[in-house]
């Protein structure tokens, strides 16, 4: 059933509230699982539509997935027998495709159905395909399917022309069982990358250099099983701080890497934010009018991409004109027709926004076109007056667990509730 958030805004978010498991770690780590015929137990995995979707694909393969509370699974991978993924299941998600870089490598053999996930731009897989060739696979995309083999991956050194997450780490995956050693030249840095590294590393891998630009992976024969504590989510993290300061609230966020918040924070602070670090949380407190910054979204260590939507909404009352630029999808910006409705005044030119701070946002009937615009629309109804009605949930389902109720322990009034659909109109035609 289909169903809508319900946000009556203008009240300021106060209290204590802990973040989640990362989902960009997770979507990798548990295909990662199927380098290995062995038993793993990973925690603090976010309880999200995508995970979902991609623990049943495990179960079609052959692993036994079994959930030890909310956020704790095992698998078995011990009966997947072959790399064959050519499941309609994952069509629903981007991630799909990092089981081509966690098969190639045990099975000789793998076929995937080209990923979905949201319309945010272009997100093409040349890189992928680069990388993979380069440590010996075929590799093709034929008839809607990813499909990779290799009788033996050999390391080599591959250098990607520009920075990609989903490409550092689906060969990395394959290098990781590959003959030799493979370096990966101009690789994404972010948290989430580190995260797959040492959970290979875990596993038996033999990886240096994540965090850098350059990262080395010399293969190994075979790996294992292990245990493993996914890293907190860094953009749950910053979609929470964003909302404390929207609200003009005062809130601790707890379960945080504060580090992986610094291009954030800064941005926070020139705002006009006072921002308190401590070990694993970080205090989001509203002192004063917010001021307008600009921003542009670069890789890690730059403003990520995913929190410039967020920060877009942040900025709609903000003192003075703030100016945003989208440096990573061109089709990041849907969700300003949206936040238009509701009082922002925002000019959009190719991938740059000029953000023009009004007094308030006023409620309206909203609908969310990707994840992080749901969760950017989520925090624009928190901070307006009035009643505001969030349409096509599902988005944010698949990267946040549950986010209302998070929301709701710290002041929030926002209710999850079913769509109602239209009721048919019978009329009676009448020809004569």
């Amino acid at each position: 059933m289909e169903e809508k958030f319900v946000i009556h805004g203008g009240k300021p978010l106060q209290g204590e509230v802990s973040v989640g498991g990362a989902k960009n770690a997770a979507v990798a780590i548990l295909p990662a699982t199927l380098l290995a015929a062995d038993v793993f137990t990973i925690e603090n995995v976010p309880h999200i539509d995508d995970v979902i979707i991609l623990l049943n694909i495990l179960k079609r393969l052959g692993a036994k997935v079994q959930f030890i509370d909310r956020t704790t699974v095992t698998i078995d991978t011990r009966e997947v027998k072959n790399g064959d993924v050519r499941l309609n299941l994952a069509k629903r998600l981007r991630a799909s495709y990092y089981f081509v870089g966690s098969l190639i490598g045990r099975f000789k053999d793998v076929g995937v159905y080209l990923p979905g996930g949201c319309d945010i731009g272009s997100r093409p897989i040349d890189l992928h395909l680069k990388g993979l060739r380069a440590i010996g696979a075929e590799v093709d995309t034929d008839f809607g399917v990813f499909h990779a083999k290799a009788e033996q991956l050999v390391g080599q050194e591959v250098y990607f022309d520009q920075v990609s997450v989903g490409a550092t780490i689906n060969v990395m995956l394959a290098a990781a069982l590959a003959e030799g050693t493979t370096t990966l030249i101009n690789a994404a840095k972010e948290p989430h990358v580190v995260d797959v590294a040492n959970f290979l590393n875990q596993m038996g891998a033999r990886i240096r250099g994540v965090g850098t630009d350059t990262i080395r992976i010399r293969g190994v024969k075979e790996l294992h099983g292990c245990n493993y504590s996914i890293i907190p989510d860094q953009i749950e993290a910053g979609t929470l701080m964003i909302a404390a300061a929207a609200t003009k609230g005062d809130v601790l966020i707890k379960n945080i890497v504060p580090t992986h918040m610094d291009a954030l924070t800064a941005k926070m602070i020139e705002m006009g934010v006072e921002i308190e670090e401590f070990d694993d949380a970080i205090r989001v407190k509203y002192v004063k009018p917010l001021k307008a910054v600009n921003i542009k979204t670069y890789p890690y260590p730059g403003f990520p991409t995913d929190l410039q939507q967020p920060a877009t909404v942040l900025l709609s009352t903000a003192e003075g004109a703030s100016v945003i630029v989208e440096n990573i999808f061109e089709a990041r910006f849907k969700h300003i027709e949206e936040i238009r409705r509701m009082g922002a005044q925002v000019t959009v030119d190719d991938r740059i926004a000029v953000v023009q701070g009004v007094k308030r946002l006023t409620g309206a009937q909203v609908k969310a076109s990707d994840l992080r615009a749901g969760a950017a629309l989520i925090i624009a109804g928190l901070m307006a007056d009035g009643t505001t009605e969030i349409v096509n949930i599902k988005y944010v389902d698949r990267g946040y667990d549950h986010i209302e109720n998070k929301l709701i322990s710290i002041g929030a009034d926002i209710a999850r509730i079913p769509v109602e659909e239209d009721e048919p109109i019978d009329i009676e035609l009448d020809f004569q």
